[in-house]
């Protein structure tokens, strides 16, 4: 997948993830400050105008998912902006230069944003957070070659494997800690927007979809 048909399928995926806000606000008001929704919304929403725009043409994959996650960095605030701007800038820079997104520069992408996202946050497997869902889909990722397409279903589907694992986990960090027991049998927000980004790209890479 070269960087126009990246940069379109990353449009895709941001007008899904601003049309998941119902839902992601309805899980995060279950366990947390309720605002996880609303975050993720705005930024996507100011990715969705980024990629909207024309005269904005990355000259390469790593470069467009650097502008991804700085634009979500800017917009979105608080710890999901941290998080989710780091992911994607941490793994663009692992991939500087790629031409081409395949399963390989894919797997270098999430693996080293796991890393940043690891350095920025402090939580660690098993604390349910986003990370559950990211270490699954690096996990499967790692022994995927070639097309994109072929691979990106198993992919999407560890990570939501990695969401319904979080159900089974007690809140370690944020508003969900002191619910302690409570969380149980919730999924993590942060978790599910983890999955509902790798699902939309591989709705968008297997269907071709339009964004």
């Amino acid at each position: 997948m070269d960087v126009v048909i990246a940069k379109e399928m990353m449009a895709y995926v941001a007008k899904q993830m601003v049309a998941s806000e119902p839902v992601l606000t309805k899980f995060d008001q279950t366990i947390g400050d309720g605002d996880h929704g609303i975050g993720m919304e705005r930024g996507f929403k100011a990715v969705q105008e980024l990629l909207a725009d024309e005269s904005y043409q990355p000259a390469d994959v790593s470069k467009l998912l650097l502008k991804i996650g700085s634009t979500m960095m800017a917009t979105m605030g608080g710890a999901s902006g941290a998080i989710f701007g780091t992911l994607f800038r941490s793994g663009a820079k692992a991939i500087k230069g790629a031409t081409e997104l395949n399963a390989e520069t894919l797997s270098e992408f999430l693996s080293a944003g796991l890393q940043g996202v690891y350095e920025r946050g402090g939580a660690k497997p098993g604390d349910k957070t986003m990370i559950d869902a990211l270490v699954a889909a690096v996990k499967e990722s790692e022994s995927r070659k070639g097309d994109l397409a072929e691979n990106l279903p198993a992919i999407a589907a560890a990570a939501q494997q990695g969401v319904e694992a979080t159900k089974d986990m007690i809140a370690t960090t944020g508003k969900a800690k002191t619910l302690g027991e409570r969380s149980l049998g919730h999924p993590d927000p942060g978790a599910v927007s983890m999955a509902f980004i790798l699902q939309f790209m591989t709705e968008f890479a297997t269907e071709q979809v339009t964004a």
